[in-house]
């Protein structure tokens, strides 16, 4: 099972409505009381979701043993499957959060759990209490992603300033799949089509044809698969120059592997550059 610190808000949400916002990408709206608990969040953020085991339909949190310092989980039967995603949007007077899924059939828990979901399912949520940076102020921007990051790099680009100028990549099976993204900054976009992403990404040699700023401030963002992420990391640290600070770049999946079991690649290779 997925890490959960012992901090995180916990509520239990239901689906109000689904709809594929493209043919590879469902948009599942939430709702329920518990959506207040989350006020004090940033979206963009990550959080856990916890699908429940089928036929039971609850959701069984674990309970955190501060005495003995450690998670006493639910029973097998009733254990929930963790996986890490992203709110793409909350509405605290609908009592309303909205998550988006990258939709690859049933070969994923996540993916078969948002592809079946019917009005009423209930869904699990875990999430850090407080707010968080997503981005530092900078003149120029790069953000880079495939599916699994549309949703944090949308948040991004809602909120960056007008005056920033942005280069954005993003890795999508197909011209159908391509997002309508709003920013006020002055964004170029292009949108890479590779519809085997498990056999290889394209990212790294698109943010390889980039034509980096020069002068002024810049930062960029990257998301993607285990591989794509570690070679793009190397090339703008070891071969631009770029400091620790002009970089953030995490790898949200590894090609082959679930992502619990993945997790402390993903960890390690963020932390050896």
């Amino acid at each position: 099972m997925a890490s959960i610190k012992n901090e995180a808000l916990k509520g239990v949400l239901s689906v109000k409505r689904k709809e594929f916002i493209t043919p590879h990408y469902i948009r599942v709206v939430l709702e329920g009381e518990d959506v207040s608990q989350f006020a004090d969040t940033t979206v963009g953020v990550n959080n856990k979701i916890l699908i429940p085991p089928e036929g039971t339909g609850e959701i069984h949190f674990p309970v955190y043993d501060r005495e003995e310092n450690r998670w006493i989980h639910p029973e097998a039967h009733l254990r929930p499957i963790v996986r890490t995603y992203t709110h793409r949007g909350i509405d605290l007077e609908k009592q309303e959060m909205i998550i988006d899924f990258a939709y690859h059939g049933d070969s994923g828990p996540a993916s078969r759990w948002a592809g079946n979901a019917k009005v009423g399912d209930k869904l699990g949520i875990l999430m850090k209490a407080g707010k968080k940076e997503l981005f530092p102020l900078a003149d120029w921007y790069l953000l880079v992603g495939d599916m699994t990051a549309i949703p944090v790099l949308g948040a991004i680009l809602e909120r960056l300033p007008a005056t920033a100028k942005v280069m954005a990549l993003l890795e999508v099976p197909g011209r159908e799949d391509e997002q309508e993204l709003y920013t006020p900054a002055r964004l170029e976009i292009h949108w890479v089509h590779n519809s085997f992403p498990e056999k290889g990404g394209m990212l790294a040699d698109a943010v390889k044809k980039v034509q980096m700023p020069e002068t002024g401030t810049k930062f960029a963002y990257v998301a993607a698969e285990f591989s794509a992420v570690k070679e793009i990391r190397r090339f703008l640290r070891k071969d631009l120059g770029w400091n620790t600070d002009e970089l953030y770049a995490y790898s949200y999946w590894k090609a082959g592997m679930a992502e619990d079991q993945s997790v402390t690649d993903r960890q390690q290779e963020k932390s050896s550059v």
